[in-house]
């Protein structure tokens, strides 16, 4: 056992807590997925019930080996690599725009590929602004100072954002930015530093939703839910109804009503509302303790980290996290317009799950190996030797006599012995003057 309590060799707490809660969310993710889209499936016209799941097991499965092996050596090679991913990540967001190339639903453009193969370029973005932006600003530190030494990161997240949120997908965009402040406030970054650059976001979202009707409709139908409860309240509505249906325990797994025809998407922006649904508070009390314990644990990691780029890594990506399913909670609640990001590690999604998995094998990976300071256990405090019984009380019934006593003896001897140094140096110099005075 070492002085911490933990037997020697075993990982620090924090990396136990992080795969614990990934690998929780991801089950209870596969579960959901599962219970919300296989009755609207065999509903719909006879079609495969386990097609989602399965589909989510795939990808569970690849995001589980990148997560094993990013929590190896993942920090060292995504260091090296940051260039790469953040140049690929640049030229998929314009690729996605191309009439043509990018893959389009629900009136956005935001996949590349066909068929059951698309990939979602916003979901690489999210990953490797984080890792630019902690190799800058472990690189050169004092950038953190001024919004000069930041303007290089800013342009580049800007240009990102900007791109995501053309798609349309303000969500994400909005994820990115949130992401990315965390980032540059663990850095050292004062607010007031970024005071310009929130303004700007502020107007650009302001722009935003004035020139799109449906940002418009969707922030009306936060404010106003029941004055289009058919429209645009529809989804916040019947969010609503599957959250205040289940109750403190419930309907049961597999028994929600509103998955089938009412819940708009059930199985990937709403999933939280069937899965509140089914489980009832309990539930979403379960849910929030995992998140809250991933959270936790990834910035415990971030403090622990032994080097400033782990630092930083781990806090922009547990912040991206913690963000987008904040984001989407708040939604599903009633207490955030809806922006169509899904919960990370639940909601169905391929790229985003294997994404997702990516970054908590980094974060693992910055647990895995705090630095020495952190691994060090506090050193206990030496007992004060104690005199023996008879001198002691004698020293607090004299009220310390006895130690000045000794110090005063110690005192003394100390100045006899000079005393005998100078007499003696002076019958030394006496015999040697003689001497000369007979030769």
């Amino acid at each position: 056992m070492s002085d911490s309590g933990r037997p020697r060799g075993s990982p620090p707490i924090e990396y136990s807590l992080l795969l614990t809660a990934t690998l929780c969310l991801v089950a209870l993710g596969a579960l959901m997925v599962f219970s919300a889209s296989s009755a609207r499936s065999l509903l719909e016209g006879g079609g495969d019930g386990f097609y989602y799941l399965k589909r989510t097991v795939v990808f569970a499965a690849l995001g589980l080996g990148v997560m094993h092996l990013a929590s190896k050596r993942g920090v060292a090679f995504a260091r090296v690599l940051t260039p790469l991913a953040l140049g690929i990540s640049f030229f998929l967001l314009l690729a996605v725009l191309i009439p043509g190339v990018g893959q389009g639903a629900n009136g956005a453009q935001r996949w590349l590929g066909a068929g059951s193969l698309q990939f979602q370029p916003s979901e690489l973005a999210k990953l490797a602004l984080i890792l630019y932006g902690a190799h800058l600003l472990a690189a050169k530190p004092k950038r953190a100072d001024t919004l000069e030494g930041l303007a290089p990161y800013l342009v580049v997240v800007g240009l990102s954002a900007a791109l995501i949120a053309k798609e349309p997908d303000m969500g994400t965009a909005l994820v990115v930015c949130m992401g990315v402040c965390c980032l540059m406030f663990t850095a050292g970054v004062r607010p007031r530093t970024l005071a310009p650059v929130g303004a700007v976001i502020a107007v650009a979202g302001l722009i935003m939703v004035a020139t799109h009707p449906y940002q418009q409709d969707r922030l009306t139908g936060f404010l106003h839910p029941s004055a289009d409860a058919g429209g645009a309240g529809f989804q916040g509505t019947q969010a609503s109804i599957a959250l205040g249906s289940g109750g403190a325990f419930g309907v049961g797994l597999g028994e929600s009503v509103q998955k089938a025809f009412y819940l708009p998407e059930a199985h990937t922006d709403m999933i939280v509302a069937v899965y509140g649904e089914e489980t009832g508070l309990v539930g979403m009390l379960v849910l929030l303790g995992l998140f809250g314990m991933f959270g936790y644990a990834g910035f415990r990691a971030a403090h622990r980290a032994r080097d400033r780029f782990s630092k930083l890594l781990a806090a922009g990506l547990t912040s991206v996290i913690m963000a987008q399913a904040a984001l989407n909670l708040f939604a599903v609640l009633g207490l955030a317009p809806l922006t169509g990001v899904p919960l990370p590690f639940v909601s169905y999604g391929g790229t985003s799950l294997v994404i997702t998995l990516a970054s908590a094998g980094l974060i693992l990976n910055v647990a895995r190996r705090p630095s020495a300071a952190a691994r060090k256990p506090r050193a206990k405090p030496r007992a004060k030797s104690t005199p023996a019984g008879g001198a002691a009380k004698l020293s607090v019934l004299d009220g310390g006599g006895a130690g000045r006593g000794d110090r005063r003896k110690r005192a003394g001897g100390h100045t006899s012995r000079d005393s005998g140094r100078r007499h003696g140096g002076t019958r030394r110099a006496g015999d040697r003057g003689r001497r000369r005075a007979a030769r």
